[in-house]
């Protein structure tokens, strides 16, 4: 990839420059003399895979947008992560799961966001290096240390310790030109926290180069390469070697005819990347995806497509260790023209013999519909391997296009039923291509998991520009009802929040919620009466509002936040609330009827206060019980005009558990329970 983006922002004047440096014979690119990758007239080059000129003219140059959460009517959530071009690339921190870091293609080169609550992703500025293209990769180290990957005049580093807030000076790990990747050793093995990157060399000959480093990239070296590689696609992944954590390096490159049909190489390392061995003879032959146009490019409706190799090994001490997996698209049946299926095959050699294909997707009649463009991520605690793709099965004729995405716990023996993330179709690709354009609309997106749940990324094109989507799963639906309420004359008021449906979910889902602004007077403090979990579904639970008296009236927002067992999946909903007049005790309207309110606060410790109307004059009493009806206190009021009144109940000779307060009057009676929580 090249340095195309600033030469197309800066226009003409930026194109004469560029022309009289390379007339003059001085044109240079990080100290290097500008080869192949920085040629700006390579969008008919089948062998690059970079962003084009006619991609770059749908960049939607208003900037980043705003992000949102996009729910459809089932109350399931993409998230709108902001909107920049294709190509995301995704981690999580295997420490704490709601840290999450992506890097995009963006104007500036590459764009990139960080979360620490696995639900809100905060835009970055990085300090990137000179000629920074393109391509942004991800890794973390099992210290919780994020790796990332840019494309300039190699594979350049640069290392966060507080994952993505900031980041160390980027070093040139490995020297090349196009599609970098990089991986980190999450073990606690003898290569623990070793990080490796790679990426394709142009030059006389397509070749690839690989690189580690021992010292939490602090420094690196080159231990592979130059090796065969005809065109961008290279991948690593990092698995055990027998009983020996992290002991397998895998390598992957692609050669063969150029573009189709390709065949991936494999070489394999075990001893922590310093040396590596060609895995033969086996090898995989992927052959056409979609259809092989004019301009000699591999495209699905006329966007360029590749049979990337997406590679993962399982770390778990489960059934499967150690067995290495290799997920790809590929026209089913074979053949310029067909549509392609997606396809894992898996080796518990290292590479060395390989499985029969087996089919990912489960859709009838799959040779009417496109299956592409997957990323994969296998759980290091559980071996369970996670796949994501584009998918027309509910519009192949139109290209209308969804993200699928499925799981196997058994080695990819058989899937879970395929899932729908994306929450509206859109037609892909979105800006439309011409025929024979080599119109790029991305060449890999990115997945990442932990132990509860995956959370994908891709380019979405829904609205017609790129934007970048992401969605858990498994996953949960929410909903609140009603998303409005009002306290007035009273002091609480009640809403429901529900999971109406889930993507094979099974986790328990806990709910906490809060109240903005705060309130310059009183109180407003929201309880869950019946437990703030869930753990069956379709299932629902009752929120209370609680208002102290004389809380400041005004407009506030309640916000529920659902999260699952490690804190992920995390959704909010949010419920506009409207106080008037709270409690206030001893104004001169008389109620219209008799009512006992709701204790506040509750839970209580020590102290809680207790409001009540008097419709008239009465001789009043409340008696408090405990929970197995023993009577604990006694407050006799005595004879009480007409009108609002609360008392002040203290706790503090009584030990936690569940009591119940009883106003009696001569003309109404009723009884509530509290929970006293020291």
């Amino acid at each position: 990839m090249s340095n195309f983006y600033n030469f197309l922002k800066n226009g003409f004047t930026g194109g004469a420059i560029l022309i009289i440096l390379i007339i003059a014979g001085i044109g240079t690119f990080q100290g290097q003399s500008v080869d192949y990758i920085n040629n700006y007239d390579k969008d008919n080059d089948y062998r690059i895979d970079q962003p084009t000129r006619e991609f770059m003219e749908h960049v939607d140059r208003g900037g980043n947008h705003q992000p949102e959460t996009i729910t459809d009517t089932l109350g399931f959530d993409n998230f709108e992560l902001g909107t920049n071009y294709a190509e995301q690339h995704i981690t999580s921190n295997p420490r704490n799961p709601l840290q999450m870091f992506f890097g995009v293609n963006n104007t500036s080169g590459v764009g990139q966001y960080y979360s620490t609550d696995a639900n809100v992703f905060t835009p970055v500025g990085v300090s990137l290096p000179s000629g920074t293209c393109c391509d942004p990769w991800t890794a973390a180290d099992s210290l919780g240390n994020l790796y990332y990957s840019v494309l300039a005049s190699g594979s350049y580093v640069a290392k966060s310790t507080n994952f993505g807030q900031s980041f160390s000076p980027f070093l040139n790990a490995v020297s090349g030109g196009d599609r970098n990747t990089i991986a980190a050793d999450q073990t606690a093995g003898p290569y623990s926290n070793y990080v490796y990157t790679a990426l394709w060399v142009i030059g006389g000959q397509s070749t690839a180069a690989f690189s580690r480093s021992t010292n939490l990239g602090a420094t690196w070296e080159t231990t592979l390469g130059p090796v065969p590689n005809t065109t961008p696609g290279n991948m690593i992944a990092v698995g055990p070697n027998g009983n020996i954590q992290g002991g397998t390096v895998v390598f992957v490159t692609i050669t063969g005819s150029n573009p189709a049909p390709s065949i991936f190489n494999f070489y394999k390392s075990t001893d922590g990347g310093a040396t590596f061995t060609l895995v033969g003879p086996a090898a995989i032959s992927p052959g056409y995806v979609g259809t092989l146009n004019a301009a000699n490019r591999l495209v699905i409706n006329n966007a360029r497509t590749r049979p990337y190799p997406t590679i993962a090994m399982d770390n778990s001490y489960g059934a499967h260790r150690g067995r290495l997996y290799c997920v790809y698209a590929s026209n089913v049946p074979e053949g310029n023209g067909n549509k392609p299926d997606l396809i894992l095959q898996y080796s518990d050699d290292q590479g060395l013999t390989w499985s029969s294909r087996i089919t990912v997707n489960d859709n009838a009649g799959p040779e009417l519909s496109d299956q592409w463009f997957p990323a994969i991520w296998c759980v290091k605690e559980t071996g369970r391997l996670y796949i994501k793709w584009y998918d027309t099965r509910e519009a192949p004729a139109t290209y209308g296009v969804n993200v699928y995405a499925t799981y196997t716990d058994n080695g990819g023996q058989t899937f879970a039923p395929n899932q729908k993330l994306t929450t509206q179709t859109w037609t892909y690709p979105t800006p439309a291509c011409g025929p024979n354009q080599n119109c790029y609309r991305g060449d890999y997106d990115g997945m990442t998991a932990n132990p509860k749940t995956s959370f994908s990324v891709w380019y979405d094109g829904r609205n017609g520009n790129y934007k970048n989507i992401g969605a858990y799963f498994p996953d949960y639906a929410m909903k609140v009802n009603p998303a409005s309420a009002t306290i007035n004359g009273s002091n609480f008021t009640t809403f429901r929040v529900s999971v109406p449906s889930v993507k094979l979910y099974a986790d328990v889902t806990t709910f906490t919620a809060s109240v903005t602004p705060i309130p310059t007077g009183g109180a407003l403090n929201v309880v869950f009466p019946n437990g703030n979990t869930l753990s069956t579904y379709p299932d629902s639970l009752l929120v209370r509002v609680n208002a102290a008296p004389n809380t400041t009236a005004g407009a506030y927002t309640v916000t529920v936040t659902g999260s699952g067992s490690n804190g992920t999946p995390v959704h909010k909903r949010t419920v506009a609330l409207t106080v008037g007049l709270v409690g206030i005790t001893g104004v001169n309207e008389v109620p219209e009827n008799f009512n006992l309110l709701q204790n506040y606060p509750n839970p209580f410790n020590p102290s809680t206060k207790i409001n009540y109307s008097l419709k008239q004059q009465t001789n009043v009493k409340i008696n408090i019980f405990d929970a197995t009806g023993r009577t604990v206190t006694v407050i006799n009021n005595g004879i009480q005009q007409a009108g609002n009144h609360s008392i002040d109940f203290n706790a503090s000779a009584l030990s936690t558990g569940i009591y119940y307060y009883r106003l009696e009057t001569e003309f109404f009676t009723d009884t509530k329970r509290m929970l006293l929580l020291k």
